[in-house]
């Protein structure tokens, strides 16, 4: 993402990933983030940084095709590209209300540790987000 300060008016809510073969988990996760505010942003995490986090084959869809897919839904507000391994940066930068992030098992002040999220934003966890994972899909199609 570029040096660029991202602020809405309104409550402001970011969530992020790599949203790489949308399914019903990412769905939920970003339907679950809009209800919490006024405007959603959502970052993705560049090409250069999922083949460092996922591995060579990763993504399946480039940066490009992902943030078009994500601007789509009208639920989304905001698309950025960040290359950070860690949101923080780009959360600084937004300056949400909210940060929302898939239960992975982790309490708030884990999460804010890992990510690097300022001590002034509140996380909240998306509950029933099912068994879904791209890494599972592209799995099974590989496979078939």
């Amino acid at each position: 993402m570029k040096g660029k300060k991202i602020r809405q008016k309104g409550k402001v809510v970011f969530t992020n990933g790599t949203f790489d073969l949308l399914h019903p988990g990412h769905i939920k996760v970003l339907k679950f983030a809009k209800s919490l505010g006024d405007k959603l942003i959502v970052g993705i995490n560049s090409d250069k940084t999922i083949k460092i986090l996922k591995g060579k084959d990763r993504p399946v869809n480039n940066q490009a095709d992902r943030k078009i897919i994500l601007e789509s839904l009208r639920f989304v507000d905001k698309v950025v590209i960040f290359n950070e391994l860690r949101t923080g940066d780009v959360v600084k930068k937004i300056k949400p209300d909210v940060v929302v992030k898939g239960y992975e098992g982790y309490t708030p002040d884990q999460v804010r540790k890992i990510d690097g999220l300022p001590e002034d934003i509140e996380i909240k966890f998306c509950p029933h987000l099912g068994n879904y994972s791209t890494t599972n899909i592209i799995k099974k199609t590989r496979y078939h």
